[in-house]
């Protein structure tokens, strides 16, 4: 199949609780063509808005010579420049450009991903639909006078497996890169998020940071054919420059800033988890097999849910981890913020990542577009946790502090919350 067809933007966890494990990470892939679900409907995501406003000719994306729409497209999303990571595993459909001497950079908010190929030939965009999950786009860099982001579902033969719970989704996944980024054990990819331990994450990634003595994958390739497994980790670690790696000029920015990866490998997984279940519910509905055994199955993915959104289940930090790019700084600026001027958005990065631990995903269009009942059995749930009448196990790591900051929070900036969290 030509390779121009398979783009992909990212590389690229009680009882009940652990049926809804084996449920989530082990269910087949979702029809996407069934009728609550109509994939291939156009979507409600800011790709197609923005193509709208193109057509119309209420926004235009401005050329530049050396990188095509790339900051025009930027701006007109809101991604910030300080938010590329970068990649440099050949896991692209574009993989021949790709290398340790050409990373493919990422730029990212909560709804949007965008791929930089340096010498490439198409723009990579992940887009987000409240309901649907991710489409994915292209958009040739070449000049054009009416530029077009033509969608691609051929990239779902990437985008929509068990990696990503059976729905159309994103992942960050660590590899064991060869000399030239080429991955050793192919279709063995680790996929990485906050349950990861320190030195199993960045596998083909450039890293950019501090963090002590814990060791990652980053910065470093395998020499040896034979032993693939063993990377050369000297200078590899708390790097703060890339520039002895590849010619940051090319890009955007010179970074590739930890706590801007730490921070996608969060949201991967917690957006993929508010799209599989909200499927699985409508299609159960659909279906009018919303019996007892769907509320109970359903019940035990919200409990998962629960239990990733509260980082109950995050790997700790032994040691302070910092950036070296502004993320740190404007990623906390979006809010919302409380009375007392506290966020959800506000990093720890001493011991975890967040300081008051509930995903801000929370505020995500997906988020508020679940289910009336799941998102109405999440509210109960959080608010049975958070206010300390739910002190099973599985959320024990939640101090009291903890549960009284983020019940604070959530009732000041979240809308629309039931009655009873606000008495």
């Amino acid at each position: 199949m030509p390779a121009k067809l398979l783009p992909c933007v990212i590389l690229s966890a009680s009882v009940a609780l652990a049926a809804a494990v084996a449920h989530i990470e082990d269910i087949a892939i979702l029809p996407n063509d069934h009728a609550a679900i109509q994939y291939s409907q156009k979507p409600n995501d800011p790709i197609t808005r923005l193509q709208e406003r193109l057509d119309s000719g209420q926004a235009k994306l401005e050329y530049s010579p050396r990188w095509s729409y790339f900051p025009s497209i930027l701006k007109l999303l809101g991604l910030n420049t300080d938010s590329q990571v970068m990649v440099f595993s050949k896991t692209s459909f574009q993989a021949a450009k790709i290398g340790p001497r050409a990373p493919r950079a990422i730029y990212f908010n909560d709804e949007v991903s965008i791929g930089f190929v340096h010498n490439g030939d198409v723009v990579e965009v992940a887009a987000l639909d409240p309901k649907q999950g991710y489409n994915f786009y292209t958009l040739e860099v070449e000049k054009a006078d009416k530029p077009e982001f033509v969608r691609r579902d051929t990239c779902l033969q990437c985008h929509q497996g068990l990696g990503t719970l059976g729905v159309p989704g994103i992942l960050v996944t660590s590899v064991y890169p060869g000399a030239d980024g080429m991955p050793a054990f192919r279709g063995a990819n680790k996929i990485t998020d906050h349950r990861s331990s320190f030195e199993e994450r960045w596998g083909g990634w450039y890293v950019s940071g501090t963090h002590g003595s814990q060791f990652h994958m980053g910065n470093a390739v395998g020499h040896n054919p034979a032993m693939p497994q063993l990377l050369d980790q000297q200078g590899t670690q708390n790097l703060t420059s890339l520039e002895r790696k590849f010619d940051t000029s090319q890009y955007l920015a010179s970074t590739s800033d930890i706590v801007a990866l730490i921070t996608l490998e969060h949201q991967t997984r917690m957006t993929n988890l508010i799209t599989r279940i909200g499927w699985d519910t409508r299609i159960a509905q659909a279906e009018g097999k919303m019996d007892q055994p769907a509320h109970d199955r359903i019940d035990s993915e919200i409990e998962e849910m629960l239990k990733y959104m509260l980082f109950a289940d995050e790997r700790l930090l032994s040691e302070p981890v910092e950036g070296v790019s502004t993320f740190t700084k404007t990623f906390p600026q979006r809010g919302p913020r409380d009375h007392q001027g506290r966020s959800l958005r506000d990093f720890d990065l001493q011991k975890r990542l967040f300081r008051y631990p509930l995903s801000y995903m929370i505020y995500s269009s997906a988020f508020d577009a679940m289910p009336d009942l799941v998102r109405e059995r999440v509210y109960q749930r959080l608010y049975e946790i958070l206010t300390g009448r739910d002190e099973t196990p599985a959320f024990a790591r939640l101090t009291a502090e903890d549960r009284k900051a983020v019940l604070e929070i959530v009732r000041d900036t979240k809308s629309n919350l039931p009655a009873y969290w606000k008495s």
